[in-house]
């Protein structure tokens, strides 16, 4: 999280580990959405830096409950693979950037690999079930175009002692197109 900045908006806060990493002296304050209970929970427990303004609301991706152009970075971190609807959940994202705010993400998606994504189409199914609605499928970058933003840098690459067809990551920047 250190090129996020200003106001921050965290798409699916979950457990609230990315907290730590935020600094200070660049961010304002830091939202965080999510729709699970027990989650936002353990995020607001969360450690965090000392003097980092944190807010933990319920919500979901696709529904936020904030003003247009109101956040200069949103931060999206294994978030993709799980909301019922990417593009609206990215939609949403742009919306509530403001013009010339980044989008900062870390998602895993489908492999370039044919071999590895045939083993992610077919797993996909029951992985869903097993990882509390995970899609192994889902292709990150060109739904990142499609919604609208411009891919800044990309670092991609298979995650070390990560079984392949889970492992596939994509992470980097992106602007408003």
């Amino acid at each position: 999280m250190p090129r996020a900045s200003g106001r921050v908006l965290e798409l699916g806060v979950g457990m609230g580990l990315n907290l730590a990493f935020y600094d200070p002296s660049r961010v304002t304050s830091v939202s965080g959405v999510d729709p699970a209970p027990e989650l936002r929970a353990m995020a607001e427990a969360a450690p965090r830096p000392e003097g980092l303004a944190v807010e933990i609301l319920p919500g979901v991706a696709e529904d936020l409950p904030f003003e247009a152009s109101s956040f200069d970075s949103v931060v999206c971190t294994f978030t993709l693979c799980s909301v019922h609807s990417p593009e609206r959940a990215l939609a949403e994202a742009r919306r509530v950037l403001r013009p010339g705010g980044r989008l900062f993400y870390c998602e895993h998606g489908l492999a370039p690999e044919p071999d590895v994504a045939r083993w992610q189409r077919r797993i996909e199914p029951v992985w869903k079930r097993l990882a509390g609605g995970c899609r192994l499928t889902r292709p990150i970058l060109p739904l990142l175009e499609g919604a609208g933003f411009t891919i800044d840098n990309a670092e991609c690459g298979f995650l070390p002692k990560v079984p392949r067809f889970a492992g596939w990551n994509m992470m980097g920047e992106a602007t408003q197109a």
